[in-house]
């Protein structure tokens, strides 16, 4: 299975990046091809709502000249798609909010009988790390991120929150058992 892997933290070496890593160890050495983009430095611009997306049903329509349309092709190639971010006052990093936002230009249609979509079928799973704990503070990230497979007609393949975090190197043994349930998951 091909999965690409979006990085929207700001720190490469961050808690993040080390939850994810091991989900990449992980689905690599269950024989899937991984690719991970490291969303901070690209050039990433939030959704227009110009809808002129919605002109081609067949490819990713997007006009603006940013990296968002190659990274949006590339998701459109996989058969997975791991989202991952700290969580940023109850949400995903703008970085991450910027692609997702554009990935209204992967459906047409929506509402209607004839609604089609470049991801139908994809497995789509969230990471979330954060200092806090779940309660008053990460469900509604999650919330959104499970509403955006009904349009992508995509498969919610898995959701993991790992909170209280201080540094990567507290992360123990428990939390990459989690990483490594999480990958497993989303290719099962």
């Amino acid at each position: 299975m091909k999965i690409l892997c979006l990085q929207g933290s700001a720190r490469k070496k961050g808690n993040t990046a080390r939850v994810l890593g091991w989900v990449e160890e992980e689905l690599a050495g269950l024989g899937h091809e991984v690719e991970s983009i490291y969303l901070s430095g690209k050039n990433l611009n939030g959704c227009l709502g110009c809808a002129a997306c919605k002109d081609q049903s067949d490819e990713v329509g997007c006009p603006q000249n940013d990296d968002i349309p190659e990274i949006l092709g590339k998701m459109v190639k996989a058969q997975a798609v791991v989202f991952a971010s700290p969580l940023y006052f109850w949400g995903v990093t703008a970085q991450l909010k910027a692609v997702i936002d554009r990935t209204y230009s992967l459906y047409t249609r929506y509402h209607e009988p004839n609604h089609a979509s470049l991801v139908e079928g994809q497995r789509q799973a969230l990471l979330v790390t954060g200092g806090g704990g779940w309660d008053n503070n990460a469900g509604e990230t999650f919330t959104a991120f499970s509403r955006i497979q009904k349009p992508h007609k995509a498969v919610h393949a898995g959701e993991l929150f790992i909170g209280n975090c201080t540094t990567p190197a507290n992360l123990g043994e428990d939390v990459k058992n989690q990483a490594v349930e999480f990958a497993r998951k989303i290719v099962d």
